[in-house]
């Protein structure tokens, strides 16, 4: 190193509680996804209570999770797919979060997104949304009292952000999880439908229905799973719950 020179920046580092890859879940096309862990919601039909808290994820540094990702970015940069960092929720741990982006985008050339509720948004800085090329932003109601009844925490921060995106250009897909006899009366879906059509960079809206797929998963901690009475939507009350995000102009699926 040259005498006055800085040293190099060391790598963020963190807690991983897992990657994967998939293919149309996690943003576009076959993708890297680096699930962070830790999370401040507690969502009543969360399907991975295994990644609530920063101890439920093993350290890393970003330069281990970018080696991992390199070994497929040819693949999925031929698959148009990309990468994304996801949770638990990314936030929570925004300065390996952001380094991740800016290498997976600027390093291996892939396309890059962030999957956030959004209510952490004021983490993330300018630069770590330069880095991001689409944010999966869930929505998990309009009604304020419902969705602290859902969460455990106040809709304004992830309004807040979404508005902060609109503002910046970022293109958003909105994810809305529809669960009979709770999220799902007309004037809920309506009102996430008016909300996401204002902002003007929402390209997708997912309509999600409830499931029990990690039901095993709160019993396996020992937990009481909220809505392991709730039965799943019928494909007729799915439809028409993205009739209504149609009806406003969004490309529902």
């Amino acid at each position: 190193m040259t005498d006055g020179a800085p040293a190099p920046a060391a790598p963020a580092t963190g807690m991983l509680h897992s990657w994967d890859l998939s293919t149309g879940v996690d943003g576009p096309g076959t993708r890297f996804v680096a699930f962070l862990a830790g999370c401040p919601l507690r969502c009543q039909y969360c399907h991975n209570p295994d990644t609530r808290y920063l101890s439920d994820g093993r350290p890393v540094t970003a330069d281990e999770i970018v080696r991992e990702a390199a070994k497929y970015a040819a693949f999925i940069g031929v698959s148009g797919g990309g990468a994304t960092v996801s949770g638990g929720e990314p936030l929570l741990q925004p300065a390996l979060t952001g380094e991740l982006l800016h290498r997976f985008k600027h390093e291996l050339g892939l396309h890059t997104a962030l999957d956030t509720s959004g209510y952490l948004g004021a983490r993330a800085d300018d630069a770590l949304l330069a880095d991001t090329d689409l944010v999966l932003l869930d929505i998990k109601s309009w009604d304020r009292a419902l969705y602290r009844q859902v969460t455990g925490r106040r809709l304004s921060p992830t309004l807040d952000f979404a508005r902060r995106l609109a503002g910046l250009g970022t293109e958003v897909w909105v994810r809305f999880v529809l669960v009979p006899g709770l999220t799902d009366p007309a004037e809920n879906v309506e009102g996430v439908a008016s909300f996401a059509a204002s902002l003007g960079n929402v390209s997708r809206v997912d309509v999600l229905p409830f499931h029990k797929l990690g039901a095993a998963k709160w019993r396996a901690l020992g937990l009481d799973f909220p809505l392991a009475d709730t039965p799943a939507p019928t494909a007729e009350q799915t439809a028409a719950a993205r009739a209504v995000f149609t009806a406003h102009g969004l490309h529902a699926v």
